[in-house]
């Protein structure tokens, strides 16, 4: 039997590996960006426009933007012809997953839609960049990384509406104290 991970493993092999490092390297993404990504009580105050789609629909467009992340990334690396089109294409994912990471970190933890308006073009940029690398490569792959630049356009869209509606961001955020719940039948301190 061949081995798994050597240029010489039967092609079902090489394909399930491949398929196996894209899985990861996307679920890595994933959860980093669902790691930095709280909904808790700053995000839940924010303004939000009419027409933003319900929280659950966020999971479900990303879930569907990764699978098919995976499929492009997949199709895109069985077509190079070289060392340097395999590293070209590294590169583009690996900004690409930074700066997706960026957002998430720039916009949810750091708790500056402002900023993170500033990051997206980068981010929007680097979905075009695969497009078009990946478009010489396959362009049923490219094809397949056109719901994610729609997604982060309609996204960039409603973190500009974030930033008009509820700006200037500029402030520390402040934290709530928990409410604290009194004894009625404790004694009232005296009156100064």
């Amino acid at each position: 039997m061949k081995p798994l991970f050597t240029n010489d493993a039967p092609p079902g092999l090489v394909l399930l590996r491949q398929i196996l490092v894209a899985v990861l390297w996307v679920s890595a993404v994933s959860v980093l960006g669902q790691t930095l990504t709280d909904l808790g009580p700053w995000y839940q105050a924010l303004r939000q426009p009419e027409w933003k789609p319900p929280d659950w629909a966020f999971g479900v467009i990303w879930t569907s933007i990764f699978v098919l992340l995976v499929i492009a990334g997949v199709m895109a690396w069985r077509q190079t012809a070289n060392a340097a089109q395999r590293v070209q294409l590294l590169a583009l994912f690996g900004i690409n997953s930074m700066l997706h990471v960026l957002w998430s970190l720039l916009f949810f933890t750091v708790k500056r839609p402002d900023w993170s308006m500033w990051e997206l073009p980068l981010l929007w940029l680097s979905i075009v960049a695969l497009i078009v690398t990946i478009w010489r490569l396959s362009k049923v792959a490219s094809l397949l990384l056109l719901p994610y630049l729609v997604w982060v356009t309609i996204a960039g869209f409603l973190n500009y509406a974030n930033v008009q509606l509820n700006g200037p961001f500029d402030r520390p955020v402040v934290q709530s104290a928990p409410a604290v719940q009194s004894d009625t039948t404790a004694p009232m301190p005296p009156a100064r």
